[in-house]
């Protein structure tokens, strides 16, 4: 597991006292091509909080992101694929997650999967903070993912799936972004 996490207590901490950790993380878009999987995830500190992420985590010392990649999607919904069936990176952003009881900057790179249905997924594979963490799953339609309840990060998912088709302009730069559930600042 990627040392950000590591010892996580789950507890609110004051905003100037929040340790600040850094990563480099690989994400995957999972999409059928008119929806995409997403994973509902939840910061414990801030009861009710609740936002849509792809799959994805943190680099291990030593190994690549397309196999950081394909070890999370493994992990997160039990589907085992080849770094080949992957497409990209289509692109990639820095991104600061301000959460109860840390802050975590991250360099990610994003992939597309396109996989032909909707699946189950099997989240045997979770890390134990992920077991506290992730409060479900769902196939989202693209169209309309702006109109979510409940924030979607990134929010740009369905231009990644777009951009997944036109390898030209591979890797898109996202720039910098802050996802947060309490704000850095």
């Amino acid at each position: 597991m990627s040392e950000p996490f590591r010892n996580r207590r789950f507890r609110p901490v004051p905003p100037a006292l929040r340790p600040r950790r850094q990563r480099s993380a690989a994400r995957v878009v999972v999409t059928d091509g008119t929806s995409v999987l997403l994973l509902a995830d939840t910061d414990p500190g801030l009861p009710g909080s609740r936002w849509w992420v792809t799959p994805g985590g943190g680099v291990d010392p030593g190994e690549t992101p397309g196999a950081t990649a394909v070890r999370e999607l493994a992990e997160e919904t039990g589907l085992d694929v080849t770094p080949d069936r992957l497409l990209g990176p289509v692109a990639f952003r820095e991104v600061v997650h301000g959460y109860s009881d840390q802050v975590l900057s991250q360099s990610e790179l994003f992939f597309v999967l396109i996989v032909p249905a909707p699946f189950e997924l099997r989240q045997d594979g979770l890390t134990e903070d992920e077991r506290v963490t992730l409060a479900g799953w769902a196939w989202l339609p693209l169209a309309g993912l702006g109109a979510q309840a409940e924030p979607v990060w990134p929010s740009n998912v369905a231009e990644l799936v777009a951009i997944a088709a036109r390898p030209e302009v591979w890797p898109l730069d996202l720039g910098q972004v802050e996802e947060s559930t309490l704000p850095v600042e």
